[in-house]
C-alpha cells in the first residue's frame, strides 16, 4: 500500500511546538522540500534534534532565520553565525551533546534502552548534574535516550510502501533517527516500483516510515 503524500499535506501534520529530529550533516543527506515547507507553513516553537545547524540560510539554517525553533539538541551549531547569536541572545536554547552521544542517545530512543554510558565528557560541563556511575575504576555518564515526535529523513531512493535506501555519506542521521520518532516522514530522491531496491539494499524498513513525500511534478 502506499504511503506518498503530497508534501504540504505530510508537514501539515506537524504541530506548532513539536519535537523533530532531522537528517543531515551539514546540510548533506537534509531534508530540503520538508525543510523549505516547514518555512512556508510557518511552524513555530519547535524543538529540533540534529547534527548541526549547517550554514546560513541553508538547510536547517532557514528554520533558523524564520524563528521556528525554540530548543536545539546538537552536537555543534555548524558554520551559522545566526545560530551563535540567537543562542547568545537567549532566543534558542541549546544543549551541546557530543557527537557520538548524540548518536548512541538517538539510538537508544530507538531501541528501548534506557539510557547510554560514556565517559566522553567526564569532569567537563556535559557531565553537570548528570548521574554517573563507576564501572571497573572507570567514571562513565548515564546519558537518557532521545526521541521525537517526527523524524524528517531523506534518502536517495524509496519504493512506494516506504522502504529507503541512502548515498554513501548522506545516510549518517537518518536511519537511527528513523527508529527514535513516533511519526517518521522521508522524501526520497526518486520514488521506484517495490522490488526495484533489493531487500539487501533497504537499509531503513517500510514498517517504520509512516509518510513517504511525493515527487514535484
Amino acid at each position: 500500500m502506499s504511503k506518498v503524500t503530497a508534501l504540504a499535506d505530510a508537514v501539515a501534520r506537524i504541530p506548532d511546538g513539536s519535537t523533530l529530529m532531522i537528517g543531515g550533516f551539514m546540510g548533506v543527506g537534509s531534508p530540503h522540500r520538508l525543510i523549505d515547507e516547514l518555512v512556508r507553513q510557518g511552524k513555530r516553537d519547535l524543538t529540533v534534534i540534529a547534527n548541526d545547524t549547517a550554514r546560513k540560510g541553508v538547510d536547517i539554517g532557514k528554520l533558523i532565520a524564520a524563528g521556528a525553533v525554540k530548543r536545539l539538541v546538537a552536537s555543534h551549531i555548524g558554520l551559522n553565525p545566526e545560530t551563535q547569536q540567537r543562542m547568545i541572545a537567549g532566543e534558542i536554547e541549546v544543549e551541546l551533546v557530543p557527537q557520538g552521544t548524540l548518536a548512541e542517545r538517538i539510538r537508544a530512543g530507538g531501541t528501548g534502552l534506557g539510557g547510554v554510558l560514556t565517559p566522553t565528557g567526564v569532569g567537563t560541563v556535559v557531565a553537570d548534574g548528570k548521574p554517573t556511575l563507576e564501572i571497573q575504576g572507570k567514571t562513565f555518564l548515564v546519558e537518557t535516550p532521545l526521541r521525537a515526535d517526527f523524524a524528517l529523513v531523506a534518502a536517495w531512493r524509496a519504493d512506494y510502501i516506504g522502504n529507503l535506501q541512502y548515498e554513501l555519506t548522506a545516510r549518517n542521521f537518518n536511519p537511527v533517527m528513523a527508529l527514535a520518532a513516533d511519526h517518521v516522514i522521508a522524501e526520497a530522491g526518486e520514488i521506484v516500483p517495490v522490488g526495484v531496491i533489493a531487500p539487501d539494499q533497504v537499509e531503513t524498513v517500510s514498517v517504520v516510515v509512516d509518510t513517504l513525500v511525493a515527487k514535484e511534478a
